[in-house]
């Protein structure tokens, strides 16, 4: 086991778990930072640890009665297309294309966490078959970011769950971690048929994301959320900084990807 794959995914899974986030963006950038691996192979990495994340959570808040398994499968299949679509764009990008886009993605995520409290739930929810239009968006939009950046892709699908949809806040987490695992399945097969995938770092990163989003759901219970998410938000800030800033190589600064 590659043991500084496993404490990433333990600082990757707390965070999460601290915040009710998939450990993609957390992992990605400490993968880029500290194994040296290229902004691609991060991402089809930890696309893996999103499956079996995916598969906890859902496990989790399924036992809990906290999973629409109807909207579920309405966001599936336009969310597996969406993860190939985003994974085969990907690979069409330079490293540093690729690392801004992520840099802009968690821009998003930390205002995202820190306006939370402050998303409203639609009184009335559109019903029948109109539901399925925001879900089926939302599985498109989800599953191209999952598939582009490494990433979970609940920071999509939940709000719009949520405000569109009509959905409780926990039953849309729920339901996000279901719908997501197909696609980041999807995700990573077409990541690993480029070449991409750092097999020599899954089974550290998955077994750490999973025990530190554990561990991490267990401690946020007991710590006052609005200073988690600011800690997290600004962390989150720093990281995207550093994305935003790199500047692009000879190579890539004339249109090629390396």
């Amino acid at each position: 086991m590659n043991l500084p794959s496993l404490w990433i995914g333990l600082l990757s899974g707390i965070f999460g778990g601290l915040v009710g986030l998939g450990g993609g963006v957390i992992a990605v950038p400490l993968m880029v930072s500290f194994l040296k691996l290229s902004q691609h192979r991060a991402t089809a990495t930890s696309l893996v640890a999103v499956v079996f994340t995916g598969l906890t959570g859902a496990f989790t808040y399924a036992t809990q009665g906290a999973v629409d398994w109807v909207a579920a499968l309405f966001i599936i299949p336009t969310a597996m297309i969406g993860a190939r679509a985003g994974a085969l764009f990907a690979n069409q990008l330079s490293e540093w294309r690729l690392k801004r886009i992520f840099g802009w993605y968690l821009v998003a995520v930390a205002l995202l966490l820190i306006l939370k409290p402050y998303i409203p739930h639609v009184g009335e929810p559109v019903q029948g078959w109109l539901r399925v239009l925001p879900m089926g968006t939302a599985g498109v939009l989800a599953g191209f970011a999952s598939g582009l950046l490494g990433v979970g892709g609940g920071t999509i699908i939940v709000p719009i769950l949520v405000l569109l949809a009509g959905l409780e806040q926990h039953v849309a987490q729920g339901t996000s971690l279901l719908a997501m695992i197909p696609s980041a399945l999807v995700g990573s097969y077409t990541h690993y048929k480029h070449g991409n995938l750092a097999q020599e770092v899954v089974v550290g990163l998955v077994i750490g994301i999973i025990g530190g989003a554990f561990a991490g759901g267990l401690v946020a219970n007991h710590l006052p959320e609005f200073w988690l998410r600011v800690i997290f938000a600004a962390v989150l800030i720093w990281t995207a900084i550093r994305n935003l800033r790199g500047k692009p190589k000879p190579l890539e600064a004339h249109g090629s990807k390396p």
